[in-house]
């Protein structure tokens, strides 16, 4: 259930993107997130850092957008926002000496330090990669191709790679059992 929740603007998007264009689909995404970030704040739920970046990045860039009557902002935040991901992990690595995954997913398995380290290393490159994928996507081809990569293809990516992450990660898991 969370994952569609997580996935509610950018179906919206989707969906507004097919009914009546880039700029109706952009403002639908930027409300979606602010509903997302009430109903969490409503409900007394905590709102994760990672979607107040994203309503961050889809209020400045969306909004661009809007306000310039331009697609290339809304068509660069995807790139920008798993970019961001990819730095913040790379900055906990690198400058805090701290493996951010483990910090988020620490208290739900127990794994030995190389594979915290594998795992870490694997969402950098996932994030740089899919950074990567969405420009030369969302510059290459048609708006309508884009926005269908956006869902279909970035969410294919997406669970590809948890599979794969989950394929290496059993090994560890049955060991520590």
């Amino acid at each position: 259930m969370k994952f569609l929740f997580d996935l509610f603007p950018v179906i919206l998007f989707f969906v507004a993107y097919k009914i009546a264009g880039i700029y109706v689909a952009t403002a639908v995404a930027i409300v979606a997130t602010f509903a997302q970030i009430g109903w969490l704040w409503f409900r007394g739920h905590k709102v994760d850092t990672m979607l107040w970046v994203s309503l961050v990045i889809i209020t400045v860039f969306g909004g661009m957008t809007l306000a310039l009557q331009d697609e290339t902002f809304i068509k660069w935040k995807p790139t920008v926002l798993y970019w961001a991901f990819a730095m913040t992990l790379l900055g906990g690595t690198l400058f805090l000496k701290k493996n951010l995954i483990r910090v988020l997913l620490g208290e739900k398995m127990e794994l030995p330090e190389v594979a915290w380290s594998t795992l870490n290393w694997s969402w950098i490159g996932f994030f740089a990669f899919m950074g990567l994928a969405n420009l030369v996507v969302a510059f290459n081809f048609s708006t309508d191709d884009w926005v269908n990569f956006k869902l279909f293809g970035g969410m294919g990516l997406m669970l590809v790679f948890v599979l794969g992450q989950g394929l290496v990660l059993s090994k560890y898991l049955e060991e520590n059992k």
